[in-house]
């Protein structure tokens, strides 16, 4: 919460812990039919024959209505077409979205925040249908057996299509989307050996890679062009066996004087396995000069850069230059409560995607042997230290000693959580900031730039070796 007093405004903690209506019946609606999805819709089982038809109530005053009912019972005679899958993939993302959106207006009530207007999407040139006709069939037949049925030889199927698709630029989400899935599959073939799945998972990345295979449906975002200042919040880091991301929040103030607004620039690269913790700025940091600037704690200043209607700036270094030393808790004091957010195009609307940008402080750290949580006026939102990245100095140990928070607002297991970027603590009677993305654009610190350089090494090793391999 940010005192008054201070220029910000009171963030009311309380409403965060207030149920929202609805909102644990349409989570059981979903639940319910991704559970479908385990034993799959070519049979379904009678136990399962409920949630096909919760699913169908749920959207019935919505325009969906009709076309769910009808798929809903075909689906209950085992006679479910590809079109009928479609739909009921859409009634679960629609559900979906409905949750997103309960939950973001519950997050701008407690923090006084508003949202921007949607915009429509940017039409595709005509996709090869073809091609998407080929993976809105693979994941029917995915659909039709379930994940308990699945096989090499179903997984695979995917192959061809995902080749197909790589080399055109429209169809490479998708193509990325069924290549990282079917990975997954085939990593737990059979389907019948299995004890547990992820179900939430799996039935999110089949119901969203079956709405992009209709035609359109991969439009691109709305953009415009945004000229100001950019005042970084802090840094945060995704990394996996294969890829790593890095996502700059930040708050942008036009130069027209209009409203400031939250926006974001990411970066995405592949990696080889070995290259683990701060050696991924390596290779994240020549492809975004914004990660240096924010680990500096600098400024941006941007002349007419991309951004699309979600808030996401497209990056190009020729629209940014550096600007002057821009403390991110000065600015999550003073700018960040006034911020606008932007609504987000629907297909993005998923809980899973919430990170809304908040600043908390005047807490005190609740700590026990299980987990962590800051305390505020009497009520504990939980701090999620499974995100802190071990990229960078930020740690547990670190928010455990805090006395003000620059955060991640996330939702996850029914509940909200905060996800810290940076933290300022008391060290000696002196104030001190500990950012998650402090080594974004280097360090001193012996140990992270001794681990950089070794990481450094490592990719031009496997460079060498990947170059002599191709010209063999």
């Amino acid at each position: 919460m940010v005192p008054a007093d201070q220029g910000g405004g009171l963030m009311r903690v309380d409403l965060l812990a207030e149920p929202i209506a609805g909102l644990d019946e349409a989570l059981a609606v979903v639940e319910a039919f991704d559970r479908t999805l385990v034993g799959g819709l070519l049979r379904p089982q009678p136990a399962h024959a409920g949630a096909l038809t919760e699913l169908a109530a749920a959207v019935a005053g919505t325009p969906l209505a009709s076309r769910v009912a009808e798929a809903a019972e075909k689906a209950l005679a085992g006679a479910a077409s590809e079109d009928h899958l479609v739909v009921l993939a859409a009634a679960r993302a629609a559900l979906l979205g409905a949750i997103h959106d309960a939950l973001t207006t519950r997050v701008d009530e407690a923090t006084g925040r508003t949202r921007t207007r949607d915009a429509d999407a940017v039409p595709d040139r005509p996709a090869a249908v073809n091609l998407l006709a080929a993976a809105r069939s693979w994941l029917a037949d995915l659909a039709r057996a379930g994940w308990q049925g699945i096989d090499h030889d179903l997984v695979s199927g995917s192959a061809q299509v995902v080749f197909a698709m790589l080399p055109d630029p429209s169809l490479r989400r998708l193509a990325t989307l069924l290549d990282g899935f079917a990975a997954e599959l085939a990593a737990s073939c059979p389907g019948a050996a299995l004890d547990r799945f992820p179900v939430r998972r799996w039935a999110d990345l089949w119901a969203r890679a079956m709405l992009l295979t209709v035609p359109g449906a991969a439009a691109a975002p709305a953009t415009d062009t945004v000229t100001g200042r950019l005042l970084p919040l802090g840094v945060d880091l995704h990394e996996h066996a294969t890829a790593a991301q890095a996502q700059v929040h930040a708050v942008f103030e036009p130069a027209d004087g209009g409203p400031a607004r939250l926006v974001r620039a990411s970066v995405s690269v592949p990696k080889p396995d070995t290259v683990v913790g701060v050696g991924v700025w390596q290779l994240l940091r020549p492809h975004l000069s914004l990660l240096a600037v924010a680990g500096e704690g600098r400024s941006m200043h941007l002349e007419n850069m991309p951004i699309t209607v979600d808030g996401d700036l497209i990056w190009a270094d020729e629209h940014a230059r550096a600007g002057e030393p821009a403390d991110a808790f000065a600015t999550a004091r003073v700018a960040l409560p006034t911020a606008e957010a932007a609504a987000g195009a629907p297909p993005a609307r998923h809980p899973a995607g919430i990170a809304i940008p908040v600043f908390l402080e005047n807490y005190t750290v609740d700590r026990d042997a299980e987990a962590l949580a800051l305390a505020l006026a009497g009520h504990r939102l939980a701090v999620d230290v499974d995100r802190i990245p071990t990229a960078g100095p930020l740690t547990p140990e670190a928010v455990a000693t805090s006395g003000a928070c620059i955060g991640l607002l996330r939702w996850d297991a029914g509940g909200f959580r905060v996800q810290p970027l940076a933290v300022e603590t008391t060290v000696k009677k002196k104030t001190s900031v500990v950012h998650a993305g402090a080594w974004a654009g280097g360090t001193d610190d012996k140990s992270a730039a001794k681990a950089e350089k070794a990481a450094t090494e490592a990719v031009a090793v496997l460079r060498e070796r990947a170059g002599k391999l191709l010209r063999t």
